[in-house]
């Protein structure tokens, strides 16, 4: 078995509103994701998720930063190049 992948995720050009449209959504999983999780042990074991909940605040904040940042290059009229590359690593 190999024990490095890569993904290629998101390639391209984007107008802000599709970048925007792509990046929002795909963080917004990714805090409901972490909210289930937390949820869940709360739920099972009766209390929190403390990994779940640093990334909740930390998805949160950056999403702000991310619509804010993006906001600005759509009211310029700017097109937003995206690259992003999941690597995955096999631990034992």
């Amino acid at each position: 078995m190999r024990k490095k992948k890569s993904i290629r995720l998101i390639a391209g050009k984007f107008s802000a509103t599709d970048a925007r449209d792509v990046l929002i959504n795909l963080i917004s999983y990714k805090i409901n994701f972490h909210q289930m999780k937390n949820f869940s042990q709360q739920v099972r074991l009766g209390k929190s998720d403390k990994h779940s909940e640093k990334r909740i605040s930390e998805l949160s904040e950056n999403k702000i930063k991310l619509m804010e940042f993006l906001e600005e290059a759509d009211m310029n009229g700017y097109r937003l190049k995206i690259d992003s590359v999941i690597t995955i690593e096999v631990e034992k």
